[in-house]
Order: structure tokens, then sequence, then C-alpha cells
């Protein structure tokens, strides 16, 4: 079998890891031209980390990644007026968590397959036809090639979705709020191993520090009818969070002015993908392609590597894609729809929308000091329950 997979993230290289292990042939083909860096920091455990262990990556995934004490909520004097202990979550997982940058995780995962599948970056899908026993694609270079299999890994705005199920319109769950990452040298003040986040009506700030006197930075803003911003117009995209954080305070006003000596900005919309079928014929969609829980979920790409690993399972024994296709959803549709759910009812926690919201979100982070609370609290959130098939 030879299969295709459009994205160079953490999905798609899960997938092709676990493909190449089973000996399917794996080509890999992403817009970017470079393996993409940055991002946000992503909180990592549950299956997708118990993915990672088999794959032998935990090593290397502790060490780029931080061992986060607290979740500290200040007011505008840095006062701290609520947050909590990190020590729960690495309690009820065995210490089975880890806080990394998302492009560390991606990194770690290419470098893991990049010497046993080909890897085309700088191109795109142009065009697909299936014709029932294969797939012929077209890509943006001018070439055209056969496969038995294409599998769109390509995130939340994904091209190979747009090409065989249509418009992401069609599919796509705004949940009202956008997101804006970036990170740059020798910021002050510091505050080690704590994610700091100063939150008002309807909009949060908050920071990170990381190795190298880097700092990361995270915007969450309420936006009722999204925005309409093209992805590589990083310019417009500062405007809006001048706009939308310009009277916030805290240290807001300085964290603005730090935007432009970063190297590059994530922006983008707050969404879940909801599909009833997550294949067509022999195109099949995984991780945010297919099912996006969105950013606020807190669990993406552990979640991406689970969809990726089943999907890889049910693709080691050849035969017709489409049955193991068919396999895969109805193995994943429920745990994830849970997935979705849990997190559709969670965003409002990062940027409430009114003051007594805010209050309360405030006061509720206080019980979470209370182990009988936070036992309860962290359980419900931090237990993956689905089974790994086997390797």
């Amino acid at each position: 079998m030879k299969v295709l997979i459009s994205g160079a993230g953490i999905t798609g290289p899960t997938l092709a890891w676990w493909l190449r292990r089973y000996g399917v042939d794996v080509v890999i083909v992403e817009q970017a031209s470079h393996l993409r860096t940055g991002g946000y920091v992503i909180d990592f455990w549950g299956a997708g980390f118990d993915i990672a262990e088999r794959m032998s990556l935990l090593p290397q995934i502790r060490e780029a990644g931080y061992a986060m004490q607290e979740v500290r909520i200040v007011d505008d004097a840095n006062r701290r007026i609520g947050g909590f202990s990190v020590d729960v979550f690495r309690r009820l997982t065995a210490g089975r968590y880890v806080s990394l940058p998302r492009g560390d995780l991606a990194s770690i995962l290419f470098h893991s397959i990049e010497n046993d599948a080909e890897v085309l970056f700088g191109e795109t899908i142009e065009h697909l036809d299936d014709t029932g026993s294969g797939v012929r694609v077209d890509l943006s270079g001018g070439s055209s090639r056969d496969f038995d299999a294409v599998i769109g890994a390509d995130g939340l705005h994904s091209r190979v979705r747009e090409l065989a199920f249509g418009p992401e319109s069609q599919f796509e769950t705004y949940l009202g709020y956008c997101v804006a990452a970036f990170e740059v040298d020798g910021y002050r003040p510091r505050d080690e191993l704590v994610f700091v986040m100063h939150t008002e009506v309807g909009r949060q700030v908050a920071r990170f520090t990381l190795r190298g006197d880097r700092t990361m930075f995270l915007f969450i803003f309420k936006e009722q009818g999204g925005i309409a911003i093209p992805m590589e117009d990083t310019e417009a995209q500062k405007s809006v969070l001048r706009d939308r954080f310009r009277d916030c305070g805290w240290e807001t006003a300085q964290i603005l002015k730090e935007m432009d000596r970063a190297g590059s900005l994530y922006f983008d919309r707050v969404s879940q993908i909801r599909m009833e079928e997550w294949w067509r014929g022999r195109v099949a969609l995984t991780g945010d392609a297919a099912f996006c829980v969105s950013l606020l979920g807190g669990q993406g790409s552990a979640l991406a590597m689970i969809g990726a690993y089943f999907l890889a399972h049910e693709l080691k024994n050849g035969g017709d894609p489409t049955a193991a296709f068919k396999r895969y959803h109805a193995s994943l549709d429920g745990f994830l729809r849970s997935k979705q759910k849990d997190a559709e009812n969670f965003a409002g926690w990062f940027a409430p929308s009114s003051r007594i919201r805010l209050f309360l979100r405030n006061q509720a982070t206080k019980l979470l000091g209370i182990p009988l609370v936070a036992d309860l609290a962290g359980r419900n959130g931090l237990l993956d329950r689905i089974t790994l098939p086997p390797e």
C-alpha cells in the first residue's frame, strides 16, 4: 500500500510513523516551505502520552517540556486573585503529564520519521481523482502521482477536506473566540514554571517563560462573528490584537509593544470541525481536519495522535482502505464527540462574558487547592475513557 499524507504537523508524522512500522509506503506533502515552529504551549497527557511512549519518544518530549508548577490569575497590579497548583494533574496522571510548546512536539514527531518517508515541502494538493481502485493526485509543483489512499492530516483549514468533502463552512462550528500567540526574547518580568494570566470580561492575555530567556504570550478574546483575515496577513492580525486589547490592564500595553519583535504570530478562530463521516471513498481525514476539538479543549495534540494511531491500526493489514476507514470512524466517533462537548462547555472559562462569571471563575480556581475538589475535577477532565488497540 502507498499512502499520501497531507500535513507535517502533529497528526501527519504520527500517522506516518505507524504506517511505516506496518510496512506501508508513505509520502508527506506540506504546504509550508519548512517545518513550522512556534504556536502555543500545550499540556500533554492521556492516551496521546501512551502513544508517544510506544514510539519511544517520551525522553525527548520530557526533555523539551516543562514541569509547570502553577496557573496564576492576577489583577492589574499583578496581585494573585485566583489559580491553582498543577500538582493535581501530575498526581492524577501518575506523573504522565508535561507542558511543552506545540512546535517542539511537532518537531520531535517529524524528526522521528523524516528518514523513513518521502517529504515534499512547499507543495499543495491541487486536485484529487478517486478512481475506485486508487487516487490520482495533482500537486502544485506540476506533477501527478498515484496512491492507494490519501489522508488529510492538514488541520482545521484542511485542503484535503475542501477538495474531497466541500467548503469548510459546511463543517466548522465557530465557538465565538479568537486566539493568538507569539514569543520574544528577554521579556521581563519572568515567573519561572508559572502560567500567569490576566482576564477581563471577554478577553485574556497570558505569559509563560521558556528556556533561552524566551517568553510565550497567549491572547484569547471573544469575537461574536469571527474575523475574516487571510492567514498570511500578519500585520492585519497584529492590528486586530492592538484594537481588542488597547485598554486592557496589567502588562498588556508592554506585551503589545513586544509583538513587533516576534519572529512569527499564530492567529486563528477558535472552532470545531464536526462531520458525520471522516472518509469518502479512498480519501480520509484525521486530527483537526476531521474532528478539531479546538485549542480551548486543552488536548488537541494528544487527540490528533490518538486519531492517527487508530487509523494506522486499521490500515496496517492492507486490503480495501474504505473498510478500514469505516472501522476507524466507528471506533472513535463517540469518544471524540464527547471531547468536543467538554471543550465547548469549557470555552467560557478562558474569557468569561460578564463580571459575575469572571468572579465565579476566579473563585472556582481557588477551590482546586482543596485536594478532594481538585481530584474530582481533574479526574473528570484528565481521564481518556478509551482503550488503545495493541501495536
